[in-house]
């Protein structure tokens, strides 16, 4: 009977160790793909539902379910503005940042995604609601759209992940010009609500990173004392 310290027992059982936790690794990456591009085809096959039924009523939907600035019935327009939008036009020029950023932001983890995005619509929405137009009336998906931007591009530095800095700065050089959508002047664009969109995401980077932010400082705490 051999020991039960064999170092030939020991290294084997190990590399099977070994490959079933990569092989675990490897299926969960595969899960969370799988279900970010459902759940991101998913929103935007609502987006094309809803335009379709927004268009046959003669766009009743834009004007049930738009943020009114600082109306009590247009603050509910938080709630529905990003999945409405004026035109099929509109609806296209969004879908493939929507499309990009939206899975992007869903890879970071299902949760912290849709954690983020929630961050993000609420935070949006209010800033046309708080210091819009009182004449207009604000809709669209854009605000998410700048929201995850900034997330992407600010997460990272917030947790000091290299991998994360390095997909912010590609989705930067791909998306930053989008971002001079947050100054005012361009007729028919709510820059209120790109503006806020964009805080939204840089809040939401933050928040979300604050496990990785207090693992790092506990380390350090530990390296101090240590020293």
């Amino acid at each position: 009977m051999g020991s039960p310290f064999d170092p030939e027992r020991i290294g084997a059982l190990r590399k099977q160790l070994d490959r079933a936790s990569g092989a675990s690794s490897s299926a969960a990456v595969k899960q969370l793909w799988v279900r970010a591009i459902a759940v991101t085809l998913g929103f935007v096959a609502l987006l094309y539902v809803l335009e379709a039924i927004n268009s046959a009523t003669g766009n009743s939907l834009d004007n049930a379910g738009g943020i009114r600035p600082r109306s009590l019935d247009g603050l509910e327009g938080i709630a529905f503005a990003p999945l409405l939008h004026g035109s099929w036009a509109h609806l296209l020029g969004n879908t493939l940042p929507v499309i990009v950023l939206g899975l992007l932001t869903l890879l970071t983890g299902i949760g912290r995604g849709l954690g983020a995005t929630a961050i993000i619509w609420v935070i949006s929405g209010l800033g046309p609601w708080l210091i819009g137009d009182s004449r207009s009336v604000t809709i669209g998906a854009s605000g998410l759209v700048f929201g995850w931007l900034l997330y992407l591009i600010s997460r990272g530095v917030f947790a000091r992940n290299l991998w994360q800095i390095v997909v912010g700065v590609i989705v930067g050089l791909l998306y930053g010009g989008i971002l001079l959508g947050v100054l005012p002047g361009q007729p028919g664009i709510s820059w209120q609500d790109h503006l806020f969109g964009a805080l939204g995401g840089l809040v939401a980077g933050w928040v979300l990173s604050g496990d990785e932010r207090h693992r790092r400082g506990g380390n350090l705490g530990r390296l101090a004392s240590s020293g």
